[in-house]
């Protein structure tokens, strides 16, 4: 919720706003206070939103074997953990339960979803991390990489979803 509140007017996302309270019968109320959330159901994008502002995991892998991660060239030079001259978004496809993500480039991601959704999808993502990324540092963290997940709502706007900026998201 934290997340979702200090990002709020860079995209929609799928929070309705009502108290998850309301929905649950009243024995079950005070076990959803605090820890739930009511949300618009979406079409997912079958993507994983990728952000990296520093070399690390799979991307720091794929460098060392071609300089460059998901087909976006790196300077030479890079070790574990630098920083990137900027954020880079490095898409990948959802993997079934159990198995990893893969890795692939701008424009495998566009033969996914569409070039003008695929456009929006990494300008979006870019300025979410962004702007994450200068908050935290004023706490005195770093967000290396970070995923996000979008999804379409019933008039076709682009929907931010899910977790955001959570340990399970984001290094």
């Amino acid at each position: 919720m934290f997340w979702f509140a200090h990002l709020e007017g860079i995209v929609p996302n799928h929070l309705t706003g009502d108290d998850p309270r309301s929905v649950v019968a009243p024995d079950e109320r005070e076990l959803v206070a605090g820890r739930s959330m009511l949300v618009r159901r979406l079409k997912p994008l079958p993507i994983e939103a990728v952000v990296r502002g520093y070399l690390a995991g799979s991307g720091w892998k794929e460098y060392q074997q071609s300089q460059s991660v998901c087909g976006v060239a790196l300077p030479a030079g890079l070790k574990n953990a630098s920083r990137l001259p900027e954020p880079i978004f490095t898409p990948a496809t959802k993997a079934a339960m159990g198995e990893h993500d893969e890795n692939i480039t701008f424009e495998q991601c566009v033969d996914l979803i569409g070039a003008d959704v695929a456009q929006q999808v990494r300008e979006i993502s870019i300025r979410l991390y962004s702007t994450a990324a200068q908050l935290a540092l004023t706490k005195g963290m770093i967000i290396a990489d970070t995923k996000f997940e979008f999804g379409l709502d019933a008039a076709g706007t682009l929907t931010l979803m899910d977790e955001v900026l959570t340990p399970d998201s984001s290094r």
